[in-house]
């Protein structure tokens, strides 16, 4: 009987190889499936504290507004999908197609911590023209 890989006498070699291309593999996975979203997160924005703030928990279809403030040239910046504006109206588009393809679409709004509240008021319209109903806001807990 033909026996498996083995030393000469009688222990198990251990292969290395096929390990290390499992190993690859789940890191090409796991690249590729967290890469799409913080590439939709602006690091740049500084969230408002709220020390109740609790871990979203489940993972569903969600789109994010991220609003960006310049307190020099006291300007607004929207960024959706890689996309720039400066009125979230121009995403509304956008918005109502996903929200059609899931009606359970979920928007969340990053807003900078020194945004004045008319931009996120914006913010919340927009998603009301789309159709959004679900909107969820991003805190920091400290």
């Amino acid at each position: 009987m033909a026996g498996g890989g083995g030393g000469g006498d009688g222990e198990p070699e251990f292969q290395i190889a096929p390990m290390i291309d499992v190993l690859l593999v789940l890191l090409i996975f796991f690249m590729s499936i967290t890469t799409t979203q913080v590439a939709r997160v602006l690091q740049e924005i500084n969230l408002p504290v709220a020390t109740n703030a609790a871990k979203k928990g489940d993972a569903r279809d969600e789109s994010i507004l991220n609003i960006q403030w310049d307190p020099v040239a006291r300007s607004v910046k929207f960024v959706f999908d890689e996309r720039s504006a400066t009125k979230p109206d121009e995403f509304v588009d956008i918005m109502t197609r996903r929200h059609r393809l899931e009606p359970k679409h979920r928007l969340v709004i990053r807003g900078d911590r020194t945004v004045p509240a008319r931009h996120i008021s914006a913010a919340m319209a927009a998603a009301a023209k789309a159709g959004i109903s679900d909107v969820t806001f991003a805190a920091s807990p400290r």
